[in-house]
């Protein structure tokens, strides 16, 4: 076989980038997508894209994992080549059809959540992994209680304890999306970067701010731009 050498400097310009946010509902996970950069296309597996009505987005709707695989294999495709962004809307909505799919199939609980992990790993990398193309995946947001501290934690949602856990570490950029209430007390939505002892995200490109604008497009050209810099 032979070896051929790559540049970590061209990681982010081969891969695209891949972006997991999780938020509340109402605060506009949805809405987010319209802020990737380039002609994109939707997988909504939520009956939600009514904030996205006034635009002309590519949508596949999705109702069963097998529908998910299909989607994948035409983005995958040369006729999805066309597509510079893609969205899953959300994860959580399609790891919940798979699990109803596998609680029919078993009447063991251990085995249907087995099978969820399985499948809902291997669809996930498959569209982390997909080359030269940026890739958005919206995710419910859970509140947990620290026994220890008393204090609220916010992080993804997923059926599944295991699942949930495991999900921030298929990502290089984790995001909360926030709706806070600013110094003359009106709403505004932040994307939190870094964790701090509430919410979970990370940056592992480095280039970001603690909080930043709720637009992709504009994070996406922040870690390329600062990529090609450091490069030059």
């Amino acid at each position: 076989m032979a070896i051929k050498l790559k540049s970590t400097r061209d990681a982010a310009s081969d891969q695209g980038l891949k972006l997991l946010v999780h938020g509340p509902t109402g605060a506009g996970k949805t809405s987010l997508a319209a802020t990737m950069p380039g002609k994109q296309i939707i997988l909504s597996a939520e009956a939600g894209l009514l904030p996205l009505r006034h635009l002309d987005i590519a949508v596949i709707e999705v109702k069963s994992i097998d529908d998910v695989r299909e989607a994948y294999q035409f983005i995958a495709s040369k006729d999805g080549e066309q597509f510079e962004s893609v969205t899953l809307d959300s994860v959580t909505e399609i790891a919940e059809v798979v699990l109803a799919a596998e609680k029919q199939k078993t009447k063991d609980p251990r085995q249907a959540y087995g099978e969820l992990i399985m499948q809902m790993t291997t669809l996930l990398r498959a569209f982390r992994d997909l080359p030269r193309r940026h890739v958005y995946m919206s995710c419910q947001q859970t509140r947990d209680k620290d026994e220890q501290s008393g204090a609220m934690l916010y992080g993804p949602s997923m059926p599944g304890a295991k699942l949930a856990q495991s999900l921030p570490y298929l990502f290089d950029e984790v995001f909360a999306l926030r709706v806070e209430r600013d110094a003359e007390g009106a709403l505004k939505r932040v994307l939190q970067t870094s964790r701090d002892g509430a919410y979970e995200a990370k940056d592992r490109s480095g280039c970001l701010d603690q909080f930043e604008s709720p637009d992709l497009a504009a994070v996406i050209q922040k870690i390329s731009g600062s990529s090609k810099a450091k490069a030059a």
